[in-house]
């Protein structure tokens, strides 16, 4: 038997606090050497932070990565144990996302990112270029402060692996993995054992197994031991970090770290056998072949051995069910988290939220709630780090730390009902039913004094007054009712969050907390500036669907009974009269149903569809129910509100990402915010094809014989290739 205990982390990272960062990686380190791993792997990017952006482009940030380097180097963190570093490197005139390896006290090599992500959130190709010279390594000069401080002048740099006397190791790095052909396919055939995949993987809604998958197969079929590790956490922006670093041997998951926590340093250990690499890939007689005719890859030479002999008291760790949260459990515990980071990094002393009532607002209500939970949970586990967060920002003293979630919610959250003369009862009680669950500090403002004011100033300055549309009124006036509705509450949230501190004896701010959701976003079903502008957004990422069956779960499993009945009430805004013969609906005024937002969500980013493709597509899904004609007038009326309403996009409330068809405008989904809302040319193909297909059915008619398209033609293959299941690929 050849042994090896491994070490991989989460880390909570901060993008551009170099001490913080330099703090967890060192902790990481010795927690490693604790438990007598002889390698330890941190994720992408970790001494500055992923997240740093353009700051990759400032030298400061190189240099001060170098200077972070130096530090762990001069120490006696790499005694004994090889750890691999991830840090932004310049070399000539190039700069690269570089994993360093380090052991004893030396740069044994630097390993360069070959394959850069560069869509969805992800802009490496921005700040990095790719290391292209895979055919050898290259001398790389030290800085010459780093250089004068190790007393070592050049380091190999490029792709290659790491020789040790009794295995071989060598990195991949994130997207790596996720090419058509990844480096461990060719460093197996060259002998290398263990791969270190250093990552910076966001979290979103259904994601983890895709991942997961992804290191099962990297070492199912070819052998080895596959490491991975990640941040997680809020290192700044939009994207949480979901961490689950984890440690897989010939296909099997041995080792698994969490997946949310509040925890800033994670470090997930394994003792593994590379005996069991060796005889699966000699009981393979394709991979012997592959591996007699393989593409020679770099190596370096480390005289040293890493493995221990048989010993019974070095218990191998077994294979393990791979631990998946639900969906519901995602949406909590993902926001959660996020939250927390972003309350104790920003300095803000609470959150404040708009609570109406209604599914959304309570949505974000019942994860802050969690957020508390979560937060006595682990003061409760001895995390002295969150009991020191907690204290600091629930204005604690004389020792004493928060022991109930309710209690700590009382101190730091922050709830107000803005109701009006359009507001119902029902709503009311469910805003206060749910604060009093939660244990939010709860307010209740009338908001019809201000909007009176605004009217008979308008009123002064125009000689007209505005009518709601059951009052007789115009369209234009009934929306600009509404609008002054919620704006009003936009400004007397930011108003509260700025005072009541003040008011309260409490030093900094709270932060107002936005709760509109990612259909709404897509279809611009919100007021710009109204409370959907906030200062961050737990949920503007995330479906309605997904919310309501969250809503669910959090009633039964969060403790907030009340959450059943707000998720049974009908969605409304509630800015227009209720009368006995009218009450204002949430998918009525949008001219759709929130189940086909999603839909065209989906089709318009995942599968990247136009009006016309969009409107084939959905002639397979919907076609048993609805004419060519009615699914073309559906396209053109979501296209249309979409186009108006895009300009919203540029001020949308930072949100947590977790869909993958966010329209979010900053960095994930980048469009014009100006169309031709009529869109002539798509429509007008679209009533062509409409007319075509009303043909083929009056052929169809006459003749009892078929005249539509072979499925698949006519570049509908997204759906008709599922088109056997109505929800595939939906």
């Amino acid at each position: 038997m050849r042994l090896l205990k491994v070490a991989t982390c989460n880390l909570n990272q901060w993008a551009m606090d170099f001490d913080c960062n330099l703090k967890h990686i060192k902790d990481s380190i010795t927690r490693a050497k604790e438990v007598g791993a002889v390698i330890r792997l941190g994720p992408e990017l970790e001494i500055t932070g992923y997240g740093c952006e353009d700051h990759f482009l400032e030298l400061d940030t190189v240099n001060h990565a170098w200077e972070c380097l130096k530090e762990i180097l001069l120490g006696d963190w790499t005694d004994g144990i090889l750890c691999s570093i991830g840090m932004p490197i310049i070399r000539g005139s190039e700069r690269y996302n570089c994993q360093v390896l380090c052991f004893n006290r030396k740069i044994v090599m630097i390993r360069p990112k070959m394959w850069l992500a560069n869509d969805g959130n992800y802009r490496e190709l921005r700040w990095f270029t790719t290391w292209k010279q895979k055919d050898q390594l290259v001398e790389f000069q030290l800085p010459p402060e780093i250089s004068e401080a190790l007393s070592q002048t050049s380091v190999p740099f490029g792709y290659g692996y790491i020789q040790f006397l009794d295995t071989a190791v060598a990195a991949e790095i994130c997207e790596e993995l996720f090419t058509p052909n990844p480096p461990h396919t060719e460093l197996a055939l060259n002998g290398v054992e263990v791969f270190l995949n250093a990552s910076g993987s966001h979290h979103q809604l259904r994601k983890l197994d895709l991942r997961l998958r992804a290191f099962i197969g990297a070492t199912h079929t070819r052998g080895g031991v596959y490491m991975y590790s990640n941040h997680q956490g809020c290192d700044g922006a939009r994207l949480y970090y979901d961490g689950c670093s984890c440690v897989v041997v010939n296909g099997e998951v041995v080792a698994q770290g969490s997946q949310f926590s509040l925890k800033d340093v994670e470090v997930v250990v394994a003792q593994v056998d590379l005996d069991a690499v060796a005889s699966l890939r000699g009981s393979i007689s394709s991979f012997q072949e592959q591996a007699s005719c393989k593409t020679k890859v770099s190596s370096v030479a480390v005289p040293y051995n890493i493995c221990k002999p048989f010993n019974l008291k070095m218990l191998l760790s077994s294979p393990q069910k791979i631990m998946y949260h639900s969906p519901e459990e995602e949406i909590a515990f993902g926001p959660g988290c996020w939250l927390w980071d972003y309350l104790r990094r920003s300095g803000a002393s609470g959150f404040l939220l708009p609570l109406s009532g209604g599914a959304d607002s309570s949505s974000v209500a019942a994860i802050v709630g969690c957020m508390c939970q979560l937060v006595v949970k682990e003061i409760a586990n001895r995390d002295e780090q969150v009991k020191a967060d907690a204290i600091r920002i629930g204005n604690y003293a004389d020792g004493k730390f928060p022991t109930d979630s309710k209690e700590f919610a009382k101190r730091i959250f922050y709830t107000v009902y803005m109701g009006s003369e359009n507001s119902s009862e029902a709503t009311k009680t469910r805003a206060k039913v749910l604060a009093d669950e939660i244990g939010s500090w709860h307010l209740d403002v009338c908001i019809d004094g201000v909007v009176s004011s605004l009217l008979s100033l308008f009123q002064t300055v125009t000689g007209k007054r505005p009518r709601y549309k059951v009052d007789g009124g115009s369209n234009v006036e009934n929306l600009g009712l509404q609008n002054i509705q919620a704006r009003i509450r936009m400004v007397l949230a930011f108003m509260l969050a700025s005072l009541l501190p003040w008011v309260h004896n409490k030093k900094g701010f709270y932060l107002v907390l936005g709760s509109s959701n990612v259909d709404e976003a897509l279809r611009g079903y919100l007021t710009k500036y109204d409370c959907s502008a906030a200062d961050i957004n737990p949920i503007g990422s995330i479906s309605k669907q997904d919310l309501r069956t969250f809503l669910w779960w959090a009633a039964n499993h969060l403790g907030y009974s009340s959450l059943a009945e707000i998720e049974a009430a009908p969605p409304t805004a509630e800015l227009e009269p209720i009368r006995s013969n009218y009450s204002q609906l949430d998918e009525v005024d949008m001219g759709m149903t929130y189940e086909e937002l999603s839909v065209y969500g989906r089709l318009r980013k995942i599968f990247r569809c136009g009006p016309v493709s969009m409107f084939k597509n959905l002639c397979y899904k919907w076609g048993a129910t609805l004419t060519p004609s009615e699914v073309a007038d559906k396209v053109k009326h979501f296209f249309k509100y979409y186009s108006i309403n895009r300009h919203k996009m540029t001020v949308l409330t930072p949100s947590y990402h977790a869909e993958s068809y966010s329209p979010e405008d900053n960095r994930f989904d980048l469009r014009q915010f100006l169309y031709n809302a009529r869109w002539p040319y798509q429509f007008r193909k679209m009533d062509e094809l409409v007319q075509e297909m009303n043909g083929d059915r009056v052929a169809f008619k006459e003749t009892g014989e078929d005249g539509g398209t072979a499925a698949g033609g006519g570049g509908m293959g997204v759906v008709a290739a599922a088109s056997g299941n109505p929800k595939a690929g939906f």
